[in-house]
């Protein structure tokens, strides 16, 4: 497939305030060296490597963390990091996020890989089928995100109830979602790992442009208004101060509660790839093994 049309957009806004205090305002958790050698935000980066040019990259970070970011990943143009002046959710993040697509794009057919940069993924060739084979299903009109089998009931995570099994001809298995659950009580958990039929949500969506602008229209016209003016000021050289503008006055809200929850067109990914993710000290356990001490 062409992957001229396809773009990865990773959102790199939190501060990671559980990792205290080597996270600290000025140096969020994706600036952190938690695993390996590499930052968190350039391992997420560098999994594009073979898939997408570095123009095709974008990262949405605080207005803060531009520079530090911008220094850390070379290979991207420096216009493709763009920070938000205030936190809004990851609503509006999407709605920029949309908007600079489509305006470097120029086609509503683009397709944008949305994904956190916080995500500990070791099977990068795994993932990039995965990411491939949704990027063919987003083609047709249909708004994908991957779900992660569960290992243990948490409940810290949401769940995504899958239902019937999709037919396409990809090594990928796809389902029609049936709904998302927010995080639940241990109990509750226990019954989704049992059932077999729910996925972790990862937060790793991929839609076209058109897809997730028409989802606006629908069901959160606040952000589809909000893409049409970022767009127009990206074309106009003027995001910074247009960006300041709206995003002081814009709804704060999640793009699970804007769109994903209200739409009837979600296609599940079953992740083939390792996953998890790391939000707390507490978390790296999993991924450090522990000495004597």
């Amino acid at each position: 497939m062409n992957y001229e049309k396809v773009y990865a957009v990773v959102m790199a806004g939190g501060k990671g305030e559980r990792f205290w205090p080597q996270s600290r305002l000025s140096h969020p958790k994706q600036l952190l060296r938690l695993i390996g050698n590499l930052t968190l935000i350039e391992q997420t980066v560098e999994r594009f490597d073979n898939m997408l040019q570095p123009d095709h990259i974008f990262v949405i970070t605080n207005q803060d963390y531009v520079a530090p970011m911008r220094s850390l990943l070379p290979q991207l143009p420096a216009e493709n990091i763009i920070g938000e002046p205030v936190g809004r959710d990851t609503g509006p993040c999407v709605a920029l996020a949309a908007a600079l697509v489509r305006a470097k794009a120029q086609s509503d057919d683009a397709v944008m890989v949305m994904l956190p940069a916080d995500h500990v993924i070791r099977d990068t060739p795994a993932l990039l089928q995965v990411i491939r084979d949704s990027v063919d299903v987003a083609t047709t009109g249909n708004i994908v995100t991957i779900g992660i089998n569960p290992t243990f009931p948490s409940t810290g995570y949401g769940y995504i109830h899958c239902g019937e099994k999709q037919s396409y001809d990809l090594s990928t298995s796809f389902y029609r979602s049936k709904g998302f659950r927010e995080k639940p009580e241990t109990a509750t958990a226990e019954r989704f790992l049992a059932e077999k039929c729910y996925r972790w949500n990862s937060g790793m969506f991929i839609w076209s442009v058109a897809t997730v602008c028409n989802a606006f229209k629908q069901h959160a016209p606040g952000l589809a208004v909000l893409t049409d003016k970022l767009q127009a000021a990206v074309v106009a050289g003027k995001l910074a101060s247009r960006l300041a503008e709206e995003y002081e006055k814009c709804e704060k809200i999640s793009i699970d509660y804007a769109v994903m929850e209200k739409v009837d067109n979600v296609i599940v990914a079953e992740s083939t790839f390792d996953w998890d993710d790391v939000g707390s000290w507490t978390a790296l356990r999993n991924q450090i093994r522990p000495d004597s001490h």
